[in-house]
């Protein structure tokens, strides 16, 4: 069976995230959504909340489970999970610069292979932290995000 791992905070998930992760379902047999927590980042979302709306927004797609990171490495995550592939999305050359290096390290450290996939032009410019920015302040990001996303972020906490 080929299984990959898709990491990341998201916090929130958004579309691209979202496109990433489909195309990822449509190469590998099944795709594990490994939420994670960097305990020096700031989140909008508690770890359940994230794991929550990634659930929801990914339920209905193919082979697509969404579980805890925890701690650790997630090289050895991709041990734990019997994972050969960890699939990251790139939005750009920095997105690879600031990538490739963690690969080689999860590929020496377990042998876990590191898979890229360009993220869709109309998503390019996407990350958690512009969709928290910009709808804090009032802006419209309803094409950006999933509808449960959406109604959660306009909530007022």
């Amino acid at each position: 069976m080929r299984r990959a791992v898709c990491p990341g905070s998201f916090d929130p998930i958004h579309n691209g995230h979202v496109e990433v992760i489909a195309r990822a379902a449509s190469l590998f047999d099944e795709v594990i959504v490994a939420v994670s927590t960097n305990y020096a980042k700031k989140y909008r979302f508690s770890a359940e909340e994230r794991l929550e709306l990634a659930s929801e927004t990914l339920g209905s797609l193919r082979g697509v489970s969404v579980v805890p990171m925890g701690e650790g490495l997630l090289a050895e995550f991709c041990r734990e999970y019997g994972a050969n592939a960890i699939v990251k999305g790139l939005r750009s050359v920095q997105d690879y610069q600031y990538e490739l290096p963690m690969a080689v390290m999860n590929r020496h450290l377990t042998g876990v292979e590191t898979v890229f996939l360009p993220a869709e032009g109309s998503y390019t410019h996407l990350s958690s932290s512009l969709i928290k920015e910009v709808a804090g302040l009032g802006g419209d990001i309803s094409e950006y995000v999933p509808g449960t996303v959406l109604k959660r972020l306009l909530t007022p906490r």
